[in-house]
């Protein structure tokens, strides 16, 4: 299993961040829309989990593990997959009832040795994931953008719209409304 050393970034002005990203050199990989199924390993804990995502290019199967919340605290073992629907299946054929469906909007830009994800969820206000090769690289780019005024967690998802004072293991669905 890998240690993913990332953080969010909350609540973040947008085109400032995309300024600094470009400013200091980041490469847009692209943009997507993504969904996402997730299952809760023992309901009510959102802490350790499995996700099966879909970003238009790509389609993982992940297991995660964020009991420990610091930059290296989540545990992660993902591969890629064919078939989102048929992944979702064969985890509710094994008792995994989808705690919740998921979409966001992102995008990605890749530094030297780091990846920013710019997210837009429905219902919260955007922010960021920096992900590095260890925890200094990630601090390092904290710096390098400027965001030491916002804040920053190693929340899980649900945990994040928690915040906001929504709670996503009782919806079903998350999705963006029409025209969004």
């Amino acid at each position: 299993m890998n240690t993913e050393y990332e953080i969010r970034i909350l609540n973040i002005d947008v085109d400032k961040v995309i300024n600094n990203l470009d400013e200091i050199g980041a490469t847009k990989v692209g943009e997507y829309n993504q969904r996402r199924y997730v299952y809760d390993l023992v309901k009510g804990n959102s802490d350790k989990f499995i996700r099966v995502r879909d970003n238009g290019e790509k389609v993982t199967i992940t297991y995660k593990d964020k009991t420990i919340r610091t930059i290296s605290g989540t545990k992660e073992l993902e591969m890629k997959i064919e078939d989102f629907d048929k992944a979702n299946e064969l985890l509710n054929i094994l008792g995994y009832n989808n705690g919740h469906y998921v979409e966001n909007k992102r995008i990605t830009y890749k530094l030297e040795d780091a990846e920013v994800d710019i997210d837009t969820y429905p219902d919260i206000p955007t922010y960021m994931e920096i992900e590095g090769k260890d925890e200094e690289t990630v601090r390092k780019y904290i710096d390098k953008l400027e965001l030491n005024e916002y804040e920053q967690t190693c929340d899980s998802l649900v945990k994040v719209y928690k915040r906001y004072g929504i709670d996503i293991t009782d919806k079903h669905d998350l999705v963006f409304k029409e025209g969004k």
